[in-house]
């Protein structure tokens, strides 16, 4: 008896001895490996560089873009590809090509999620005559299907294998190794006529009507994006602020609603008003108060920009919350987050608002060297805004005197019971 573990090398062994390859260049190879390796019926995906003219290393590829963009080489780089080894007996190159053109978005020419460059390109390289017209038969065949979503054109170079480098040990299997790596790879959400199950279902467009119309953030994600799931446990699960905000693996605006052009990466965060895009933060790597900061500039007015982003200073007996006296809460005016209770305020006769105590986690503090003197500046914890400074002479029972400019405080009345 021959045990299960020979026996599906065995099968292996078989597979690979009439296994058949294609190369697909899908934008940065991490994803593309991972989503290539779903498909029953592949065997081996390998992540490598074809079809250049330089050296076939990581160094390399990304010395010849910088070149390229420099305008000091005309060498035609390598595009990051994975190389596909199916069993025809048990998939066909229709079905490995399908999944290629629902996984990634093959119209943006030399860019993939938030990739930018020639080495990011859509590509097909063939290893015989046979594939390459399988390649542009579905090329045909998608394209009508994303003309009818009202997508683009069709980038994808198809074209004759001519040169393949196997990438380097760390990039092979990299998602498997790193499950929280970049994986880059958003699909057009346009199924492949007839694919069937061979892709999810799109995500259902949001309906404009049903969001807020005077101002409305939507956050644009792809199924298997790490930066995305970064956004939602770093800022979504936290959120407070008065602006509605809403996700979509969708990549087209909601219903009745335009965005400015088509998304490039995810994810991407869209602030909408009147039903039209204003602003958008495209990308996310755990850089919490940069997104704020552009949230921030479409909130504030430009007085309180100056104090929240240039630790500027209103004048004394200027500002807004001087004497508001009402049980309640102090919030930031971006993120909503709690800052200090009315409870902790009290009259310091120096024309700012002050508190004598945050609340817990709601501040950080952060030495201040400016204008020749030294002091502690109070930041927001929750947006990184700049607050005002805290000082020693305040009232018991902390003694401190936490100077803050009223006009980057929103007051929040406490409701009535």
């Amino acid at each position: 008896m021959i045990k299960p573990i020979i026996a599906a090398g065995l099968f292996l062994m078989s597979s690979l001895a009439n296994a058949d390859t294609i190369v697909l260049g899908m934008g940065c190879f991490w994803g593309a490996e991972k989503r290539m390796s779903e498909i029953s019926g592949v065997v081996d995906v390998e992540s490598g560089y074809a079809n250049g003219e330089v050296a076939g290393s990581y160094e390399a590829v990304l010395a010849q873009e910088g070149k390229l963009r420099r305008g000091v080489s005309e060498k035609r780089n390598h595009a990051e590809v994975v190389k596909v080894t199916f069993d025809p007996a048990q998939t066909s190159l229709e079905k490995v090509l399908i999944r290629f053109w629902e996984s990634h978005d093959p119209t943006q020419g030399d860019r993939q999620g938030n990739d930018v460059g020639s080495n990011y390109r859509s590509a097909i390289y063939a290893n015989s005559e046979a594939q390459q017209a399988v390649a542009q038969q579905t090329r045909a065949v998608y394209q009508q299907a994303l003309a009818k979503a009202g997508r683009g054109t069709i980038t994808t170079e198809i074209a004759p294998l001519k040169t393949y480098h196997s990438a380097e040990d760390y990039h092979q299997d990299y998602l498997a190794k790193n499950p929280d790596g970049y994986c880059g790879l958003g699909g057009t959400g346009v199924m492949y006529p007839g694919s069937g199950s061979t892709a999810a279902a799109p995500a259902p467009r949001l309906d404009g009507k049903a969001l807020a119309f005077e101002r409305q953030l939507v956050v644009f994600e792809a199924e298997l994006c790490a930066f995305c799931k970064q956004f939602k446990a770093d800022v979504l699960d936290h959120w407070k602020s008065d602006i509605a905000v809403t996700r979509t693996l969708n990549t087209n605006a909601p219903t009745g609603w335009t965005l400015e052009k088509a998304l490039f990466a995810t994810p991407t965060i869209v602030l909408f008003e009147k039903g039209k895009e204003v602003s958008r933060y495209t990308g996310y790597n755990g850089e919490k108060s940069r997104f704020w900061q552009w949230l921030g500039f479409r909130l504030l007015t430009p007085e309180q920009q100056k104090i929240a982003f240039e630790q500027g200073t209103e004048a004394a007996f200027s500002g807004s919350n001087l004497d508001e006296k009402r049980p309640g809460t102090f919030v930031d005016p971006i993120t909503g987050a709690a800052l200090f209770r009315s409870d902790s305020k009290f009259e310091s006769g120096t024309g700012w608002p002050s508190f004598f105590s945050p609340l817990e986690g709601s501040i950080t503090l952060h030495e201040d060297s400016n204008h020749g003197m030294k002091r502690v500046e109070v930041r927001s914890a929750s947006s990184g805004i700049h607050l005002g400074h805290v000082f020693d002479d305040g009232p018991a029972p902390t003694y401190k005197r936490y100077c803050i400019n009223g006009n980057v405080l929103k007051f929040v009345p406490d409701k009535k019971p």
